[in-house]
């Protein structure tokens, strides 16, 4: 595959839900061309309008270097997957259901280039599954985002059994034209790292709280306050260099033992589904929410994406060594 000129790239992104809109704001805000194909009629009208506040937001926190109508004058939203012919990369950001996913790489590869990559945002199904649904997998692989995409340095691409290590390669210099952070996983992992590190922890705080050990506001004020204030900064390994290596073998030792190991959908977790609970979404999640308080909640997420994109650029941790 010729690399080219990012900005020259035209890229797809099938999907125009919050994720699927999402990162097509990450892409033409990287200069690429996009079309955007919105499978759901829903999609259609609901899409546009989403990027559209996305480039507000964007605009009003000053990381437009044009008006928002020249981002969008690079954007094609369409129904029509033979849209897709010129584009050098497609994303996949459909619901995680196989048969959905199946059909949609079908259309795609019907008008792709056969040397054309296909990502998938898929952070559930593995990527060797899918991409046997994929004509070429060689070409296929994951390319997980980190929602707000356009105002996080996360993403998390995935090689299947099949793919080709310099299709992934290229992805992986893209993903840094995209301001991005990536991390390349070279064989394909159940959940990926982020997915496997997070539902350990969501095992063990259900288990807590279920337990009657502690509560979501002790859970949330530990995760906030410790947590929160230097994983940005260090992640997990450089805290343990940080803080000292001669504690952790014990410490580990001992609480081992003590976390919960059960395969079980959390008893709290399943209520909140069978109630139709969507958290801020509809104002019923774990916590009760006001419609105003529900709305206040996504604001400030909104705004405090752009503080922590910013304050992590300030502190970089150049590698020392090798294996830095």
């Amino acid at each position: 595959m010729k690399k080219g000129n990012p900005h020259e790239i035209s890229v797809g992104v099938v999907g125009l839900g919050l994720m699927g809109s999402s990162i097509v704001v990450a892409l033409l805000l990287a200069g690429h061309r996009v079309v955007a194909i919105a499978p759901l009629p829903e999609d259609k009208n609901l899409g546009p309008k989403r990027i559209n506040e996305y480039l507000a937001q964007c605009a009003q926190s000053g990381m437009l270097a044009a008006a928002p109508a020249k981002y969008l004058a690079q954007l094609t939203v369409t129904d029509d997957y033979a849209q897709l012919a010129d584009c050098r990369l497609v994303l996949e950001c459909v619901i995680e259901k196989l048969d959905v996913k199946k059909s949609v790489f079908s259309k795609i590869a019907t008008y792709l280039a056969t040397d054309a990559i296909i990502g998938s945002n898929t952070s559930a199904i593995p990527i060797s599954t899918l991409q046997q649904y994929v004509p070429q997998p060689e070409r296929f692989l994951g390319i997980h985002w980190a929602e707000p995409a356009y105002l996080t340095r996360f993403l998390e691409i995935t090689c299947g059994q099949q793919t080709t290590p310099a299709n992934a390669e290229w992805v992986l210099e893209l993903a840094h034209h995209w301001g991005k952070e990536p991390t390349l996983l070279r064989k394909d992992v159940r959940g990926f790292i982020t997915n496997r590190l997070m539902y350990a922890v969501y095992r063990e705080i259900f288990h807590l709280i279920e337990n009657q050990k502690a509560t979501l506001e002790d859970v949330d004020k530990a995760f906030r306050y410790d947590a929160g204030s230097w994983m940005t900064l260090m992640g997990i390994f450089r805290r343990m260099d940080y803080l000292g290596l001669a504690d952790y073998a014990e410490m580990l030792k001992t609480a081992f033992p003590q976390l919960s190991t059960t395969d079980q959908v959390p008893a709290l977790m399943q209520r909140m589904v069978d109630t139709h609970a969507r958290g801020v979404q509809n104002a019923r999640g774990l916590y009760p929410y006001t419609e105003e308080e529900a709305r206040q909640w996504e604001e400030a997420f909104a705004l405090f994406n752009q503080d922590i994109y910013h304050l992590s650029s300030k502190y970089p941790v150049r590698p020392l060594g090798r294996n830095a």
